[in-house]
Parts: C-alpha cells; sequence; structure tokens
C-alpha cells in the first residue's frame, strides 16, 4: 500500500514539472501577471510574473489522487471526493480572484463579502459532511494521549471556522518566492508519515480506517509531489507565482486532510507559520487601531518583517521550512505516543 503513496508524489512531480513551462508561456501570452503594490524596488521587479501557476500543482494532485487512490480496497471513495472537493473548491475561489484581478485589472479582486461567503459555503458544506461521515464523525483525537473528544453539534461551527482560517493563512502567507509551497511540502509530507503510521496500526490491531488513510496518505503524497514539482518555477528568482488560485487549493486540502484523519490539532502544528502569519495581521491590525499609528511589526504578515530586518527571501524561506520540520517531527511523536 506504501508504494501508492510513493508513486502518487512521483505522478505529481512529474506532472507539475511537464505542464509548468507551457502553463507558464500560456499565462505571459494571456498578460496574466502579478501587479506588485508594496515592498519597494526588492519586489518591483517581480512585476509582471504569471499568476495563476497553482494549476500545475492542482493538476498534479488531481493526477496522483485519482491514478494511486486504493479504491478497489473495498470499493469506496468517500474521502478522495472530500479532499479533492474542498480543495478544489477552495482552489475555484481562489482561482476567481486572481481572474479578476489579471483579467478585469481590478487589483483587490473578489470584494472580501464575496471571498468570505465561497469560503463558508465550501467549509460548511464539508464540516457537515464530517459531522454525518460514519468514519469521521464529531470526536477529535487529542495528541499523544490516544484519547477522543467528541464537540458534538459544535463540531461543524467549530471546524467550519479552522478550515477558513487555515485556507486565507495559506493565501497570507503566499508571499515570498518558494515559500508556501516549501511549508507545505514538508507539512503534506507530515500528513502521508502520518496516515503510514495509522495504516500500520490498522493493519496490526484492525482497528481504525484503513482505506481512509491510506487514501489521505495517497493525497497528501500528491501534494507533496505537485508543491516540489512547482518549486522549480516558484523558487527565487520564481518564474511564476501560485496565486489565491494556489494558496487556496493547498490551504483547503491541508485543513481537509486534519479533518478527515480526525487530528485538528496537530495541524496547528504543522501549519504553525502559516497561522503565524494571519495572527500576525490580526495583532498589527488592532495594535495600530488601539495606539493611533503604532505597529508591533514593521509590516505584516511576518515573513514581510524579516524582509525589512535584512533577512534575504532564501533565508526566510528555510527559516520557515525548518520550523515547519520540526513541529511535523513533534506532530509525528505525538501519534506515535497516542498507541
Amino acid at each position: 500500500m506504501y508504494y501508492r503513496m510513493i508513486g502518487a508524489a512521483l505522478i505529481a512531480l512529474a506532472a507539475a514539472l511537464l505542464i509548468g513551462p507551457g502553463l507558464i508561456r500560456y499565462l505571459k501570452k494571456l498578460h496574466f501577471g502579478q501587479t506588485i503594490y508594496e515592498l519597494g524596488p526588492s519586489h518591483q521587479q517581480k512585476q509582471g510574473t504569471p499568476v495563476m501557476g497553482g494549476l500545475m500543482m492542482a493538476a498534479g494532485i488531481l493526477l496522483g489522487s485519482l491514478i494511486f487512490h486504493p479504491a478497489e480496497w473495498d470499493g469506496k471513495w468517500d474521502f478522495i471526493f472530500p479532499l479533492l472537493g474542498v480543495s478544489f473548491l477552495s482552489m475555484g475561489v481562489g482561482f476567481a480572484d486572481d481572474y479578476i484581478k489579471a483579467v478585469k485589472k481590478r487589483h483587490d479582486g473578489l470584494n472580501p463579502w464575496q471571498k468570505i461567503a465561497g469560503q463558508v459555503i465550501v467549509s460548511l458544506g464539508f464540516s457537515v459532511y464530517c459531522y454525518f461521515s460514519p468514519r469521521v464523525g464529531s470526536a477529535i483525537c487529542l495528541p499523544f494521549c490516544g484519547a477522543e473528544w467528541d464537540l458534538g453539534i459544535f463540531y461543524i461551527p467549530i471546524m467550519t471556522l479552522l478550515v477558513i482560517f487555515i485556507v486565507n493563512s495559506s493565501n497570507l502567507q503566499d508571499g515570498l518566492d518558494g515559500l508556501l509551497g516549501s511549508v507545505t511540502a514538508v507539512g503534506s509530507s507530515a500528513w502521508a508519515v502520518i496516515c503510514a503510521i495509522l495504516i500500520l496500526t490498522a493493519s496490526l490491531t484492525g482497528k481504525g480506517n484503513l482505506t481512509g488513510a491510506a487514501t489521505t496518505g495517497v493525497f497528501a503524497m500528491s501534494m507533496a509531489g505537485a508543491c516540489l514539482g512547482f518549486l522549480r518555477y516558484n523558487r527565487y528568482p520564481a518564474k511564476t507565482f501560485m496565486g489565491d488560485t494556489g494558496s487556496m487549493l493547498l490551504g483547503g486540502g491541508m485543513a481537509a486532510m486534519a479533518m478527515l484523519l480526525r487530528q485538528p490539532i496537530l495541524l496547528v502544528l504543522i501549519c504553525f507559520t502559516p497561522i503565524m502569519s494571519s495572527v500576525s495581521v490580526i495583532l498589527q491590525r488592532y495594535y495600530y487601531k488601539l495606539t493611533h499609528g503604532k505597529r508591533i511589526f514593521l509590516m505584516s504578515p511576518v515573513h514581510h518583517h524579516f524582509e525589512k530586518k535584512g533577512y534575504s527571501e532564501t533565508q526566510i524561506v528555510s527559516m520557515y521550512t525548518g520550523i515547519t520540520l520540526l513541529l511535523s517531527l513533534i506532530a509525528v511523536i505525538a501519534v506515535c505516543k497516542a498507541f
């Protein structure tokens, strides 16, 4: 079963690598370029870089997940469709935003209410699905101890807000070349390792959702492979940006995996750096209002603060990737300890 996960990663990697050059040329031909409004000369040179490069990741994730999905084990597809559904519907909101910016030349894209409305529909629908699913339910796993906490009906609003928060956090973190792709490659690999542990445990004990863990593992490795392929074109200096199309795709996928595995608490560890981006923006905004113009950070999200302090984009990406790797290892240990 583990070969499926490896195969999914390789297919997704190859798809992103092969689709990349043609997609970038096509986006340039359509003049789907990023407009830069801030950060001065160092980012002004990125003006016109093709956006919507996240489509190559979408292709990789889709191919890897469907080709290596283990449905024939029990004929059930009730994990892969929600995983792809949340990811691609979230991507649809981001695509609409990118399209308005690139084609309609409205730099704000969708207005906030339109964007939130789309995200609420996707996240609420997914939360309701999980709540009523016999394979998921309203109980979440508690790290390290192996116990469960049944949230009851409160599961739906809490998880709805969680998905929206993670999707928007991923979107906020996509501000430096290679940043979100790198941390998501590490984070999705962590989910794959967690799935491998759950598969082994289910095989040995007969307890747990074997097919669900295997399906999520295939999806996780597809995402990791797609991110690695995309980084070939997005690492500094970037030839393309993933745009909201890609960032919301990745955020939706990361949140969906956590919920289907009933591990939303571990999501806080694995997605710590995107969450940190959101928290820094919230703190900056309210502190600015309360102090009538004072700031906590030189600029938010916080990765731009580090830029202003003199760190290069590659240094910041390396730091964030290292933090994600460390916290992902803790998440994996937490799952091991639970058994």
